[in-house]
């Protein structure tokens, strides 16, 4: 990260901390609600075209523009300032909004959406990923990044629900008037982004005289994202997939109510995160205990359509607990100027875990047998969790397990 001073001396802000990071605040939150708004009309269009296949490719492509997000973020913020890359991504972002939706309305192969998607997720990562070290800038603090972590997820289900109660037309989406203020939001919700890039105050981690990446540094723990992406490989399938999900087991009608209480679920993340944190606890035992939240609801999804709504609240506190959770642990333990690279690879494994799981999900189960895939996903974390506690809480089992290796080696020599 840069000094502070320095950015002073380059101009800085020019706001006191509160009033930037209410700033970005508001700019993540609008550009999330009409991100939500519009990606939910897409996906539900691609249920009722191609069912539950359809919506999980859309879902594995955006997936994949995240993962590819994070050499494009490194490379990209080594060479240009927190404002380039805010408004550059933001700008591409917003042409290529329009443009899938536009193209999946005109019946333009799936294929070419998909490449579509992942370009946009590719921009909107870049950006995201510049706007999360704009936070870490101002305050590092692992209850500002959660909070800035759960109002973003919080303004997604917001915009997830309204996406799903707006009236369409014989062909499965929103006609007219409607339809043209969806454009306009889905693609104008990007604004204030561009506009909040003016005080932006990351420099590029590399001098423009110099061209060679420095040697011998990790942007972040490969340890803490091989953890993080097996988090969400493991538990983040169903609550990736609620839309289609929730539609095939339960009608449309219930995806809006999905979506309020996984934000009800949002607002608690940060109490969460405060009261776990007390416990002193491991990362990785925290995030399985995240993860087995993450699907414990979905086990009755299939017979009851409140379990869906109990689901998503637990979904979205553990969901948002375990983002702003892993991300202020790689802000802290990035070097000096990587902040920026640190949080894209951040959110690049967990997408990559993911994107495996949406797509892994549709094809091991029917939307009826999700019960199943979710308790042995539950059991492995949750016996994963004990086994950590054990081995961390209890010196002796540790001592235990560390003698057996041992005498199991020396008696295989």
């Amino acid at each position: 990260m840069a000094d502070p001073a320095r950015h002073r001396r380059t101009g800085g802000v020019g706001l006191r901390r509160t009033g930037r990071l209410r700033e970005l605040l508001g700019a993540g939150v609008t550009d999330s609600f009409g991100m939500a708004l519009g990606w939910t009309v897409l996906v539900l269009l691609a249920v009722s075209r191609g069912g539950l296949a359809e919506a999980a490719l859309y879902n594995a492509a955006m997936l994949l523009g995240v993962v590819l997000s994070a050499p494009v973020t490194g490379y990209l913020s080594r060479r240009f300032s927190g404002r380039r890359l805010l408004r550059g991504s933001a700008g591409i972002e917003m042409v290529l909004r329009v443009a899938a939706l536009a193209g999946l309305i005109a019946g333009v192969p799936s294929w070419l959406i998909a490449t579509t998607v992942v370009a946009m997720h590719i921009a909107a990562w870049v950006g995201f990923a510049a706007m999360r070290a704009e936070v870490a800038a101002v305050d590092a603090h692992p209850r500002s990044m959660t909070r800035y972590a759960l109002a973003i997820a919080a303004v997604e289900a917001a915009g997830t629900g309204l996406g799903a109660l707006l009236p369409v037309g014989p062909e499965g989406y929103p006609t007219g008037g409607v339809l043209i203020a969806i454009y306009l939001l889905y693609a104008g919700s990007l604004l204030p982004t561009i506009l909040s890039a003016r005080r932006a105050r990351l420099l590029p981690s590399v001098p423009a005289t110099t061209t060679a990446r420095p040697r011998g540094r990790v942007a972040a723990s490969p340890r803490l994202l091989l953890a993080g992406g097996a988090i969400m490989l493991m538990a983040s399938g169903p609550t990736l997939l609620a839309v289609p999900l929730t539609t095939e087991l339960h009608g449309r009608h219930w995806v809006a109510g999905a979506a309020v209480a996984f934000s009800l679920g949002c607002l608690l993340a940060t109490v969460a995160v405060e009261v776990i944190g007390r416990m002193q606890l491991p990362a990785i035992l925290r995030w399985s205990l995240w993860g087995v939240g993450m699907l414990v609801g979905w086990i009755t999804a299939p017979y009851h359509a409140i379990s869906v709504i109990i689901a998503q609240f637990f979904a979205g506190l553990s969901q948002t607990a375990f983002e702003g959770d892993m991300d202020a642990l790689v802000a802290k333990k990035a070097p000096p100027g990587s902040v920026t690279t640190a949080l894209a690879y951040s959110a690049s494994t967990r997408a990559l875990g993911g994107s495996i799981a949406v797509r892994l999900l549709p094809v091991l189960v029917l939307s009826q047998g999700i019960d199943k895939a979710v308790s042995a996903a539950a059991l492995i974390l949750g016996v994963s969790s004990l086994v950590l506690w054990a081995l961390t809480s209890m010196p002796w089992v540790s001592s235990l397990v560390q003698s057996s290796f041992t005498r199991a080696a020396s008696l295989t020599r």
